[in-house]
């Protein structure tokens, strides 16, 4: 069975700092894409950054120079380091895992609120 689970969300000021970890257990994690995708209330779910089983890194335009993407293979986990918080950061923010369109895993989402 495929879980994924993040952690690490809350309530942070403006201008502050959360780290996001999503653990991957039932996958074989080295062959996967790990993604982190936010939506907000009455918008669209959307990427925020993406890391390839090679370690090719993509981040959307409104989180680039704030936010960093990492894995540890060894852990099954991937992590979001979320710097310069802004209050429109604010969302649900969910883990991706991505292999093929037949391996495509989502978690349960965790809730980030950037408000002072």
């Amino acid at each position: 069975q495929v879980q994924l689970v993040e952690s690490g969300g809350g309530l942070v000021q403006p201008g502050g700092s959360l780290r996001l970890s999503c653990a991957a257990s039932g996958i074989i994690f080295r062959f996967y894409a790990m993604g982190w995708y936010r939506q907000a209330p009455r918008q669209q779910r959307e990427l925020v950054a993406v890391i390839s089983s090679a370690g090719t890194i993509r981040y959307a335009d409104s989180v680039k120079g704030r936010f960093t993407i990492s894995k540890d293979n060894a852990k099954n986990t991937v992590y979001l380091q979320m710097n310069s918080l802004k209050s429109e950061d604010t969302a649900v923010y969910y883990c991706n895992a991505y292999w093929t369109g037949l391996n495509d895993y989502w978690g349960q989402g965790i809730q980030v609120t950037v408000s002072s």
